[in-house]
């Protein structure tokens, strides 16, 4: 009996913990935009008081079907935004909890035009400082965060975290860094780079899907809808955006374990068009593409265990705390809204 009890009163322990972790020192709204007909499903996450004018985080993702929360894993940045007197706007990709369309179909233009929208819509939202709108935004977003700065002055910053230049370029490297991890012989690296030659060939030659599969046989879980996203995007590369885009000021995190990102090419591209002035860089040489802490990824139960018991250590030591205060010094002139000091 005594062993029921202190297992109920262990488990019950754990459940308030993990109720405690996950719960954020935040105000959510469900929120929905209307863009080129299609509603986007988003949040809107404001600091617990006040009524403002916040400054604003609107948030790009990165590849694949994610929703306005990622899956939650954005509230620990929202939160610490928060604390810095932010509030942070996220929508679910075109085809993904709730929103219509299909994210599969967007080019990286349309993904700029869309966050274009989005914000625009804050703008006359009340409660935001329309002088303090930023963008964060990750990986793929790499392509489209400086499309958006370039096209809208108005923005206060860029926080952009993990990016890509070329998307060229960018596939080859994670190609590569993959096989590296996987300890691939010279025959097997030799092959997967004749796949991708092909791969490249066809894409430049305007190559339906039928004639992708029967060129590469095995396509490697790339569907029809995928190999049109590919086509409509595989030209990718920001330089002549961050050009267009220079003045704003950047924040660049980088991570040291990244295997989808050159991030060498990336902060040497960054440096020499951005001015010094306006480029901050921020390096976690113990994290992945992801921002996680490398040790934690690559331990699937320590990777699960911290994402239900302390989801706000996920991310590399330090990688809130910067963003908060790079927030705090490019929103002080306007007054920022800043609720504690910077770390």
């Amino acid at each position: 009996m005594w062993a029921l009890v202190g297992a109920l009163l262990v488990a019950g322990g754990l459940g308030g913990v993990v109720v405690w972790q996950n719960t954020y020192d935040l105000r959510e709204e469900r929120v929905v935009l209307r863009h080129h007909g299609h509603r986007l499903e988003g949040v809107l996450a404001r600091p617990p008081a006040g009524e403002g004018p916040f400054g604003l985080v609107v948030f790009v993702h990165g590849d694949g079907p994610v929703d306005a929360t990622h899956d939650t894993f954005y509230r620990p940045l929202w939160e610490a935004f928060a604390r810095a007197g932010y509030a942070s706007l996220s929508f679910s990709k075109p085809g993904v909890a709730g929103s219509e369309g299909d994210w599969l179909d967007q080019s990286m233009d349309d993904r700029a035009e869309e966050t274009l929208a989005a914000v625009a819509w804050a703008r006359g939202r009340p409660g935001i400082d329309g002088r303090r709108i930023g963008l964060w935004g990750a990986s793929q977003a790499g392509w489209v965060l400086p499309k958006v700065a370039a096209k809208d002055r108005r923005l206060r910053f860029v926080i952009a975290v993990s990016p890509a230049v070329n998307w060229l370029r960018q596939g080859r490297y994670n190609l590569l860094a993959e096989l590296h991890r996987e300890g691939a012989d010279e025959r097997r690296v030799a092959a997967a780079l004749r796949r991708r030659e092909t791969t490249v060939r066809l894409l430049r030659r305007g190559a339906t899907y039928d004639e992708y599969r029967a060129a590469v046989g095995d396509t490697g879980g790339i569907t029809a809808a995928r190999w049109r996203f590919i086509s409509a995007n595989y030209t990718s590369d920001a330089v002549a955006d961050l050009r267009a885009a220079r003045g704003t000021p950047v924040l660049l995190v980088l991570a040291g374990h990244d295997v989808n990102v050159d991030v060498r090419e990336t902060e040497t591209v960054y440096r020499a068009v951005l001015p010094p002035a306006a480029l901050s860089v921020a390096h976690y040489p113990d994290a992945t593409h992801s921002l996680v802490d490398h040790a934690t990824e690559r331990s699937s139960l320590r990777l699960t265990a911290t994402a239900v018991l302390a989801p706000r250590k996920l991310y590399a030591a330090g990688f809130l705390d910067r963003q908060a205060r790079f927030l705090r010094e490019t929103g002080a002139s306007d007054g920022g809204m800043a609720t504690s000091p910077a770390p």
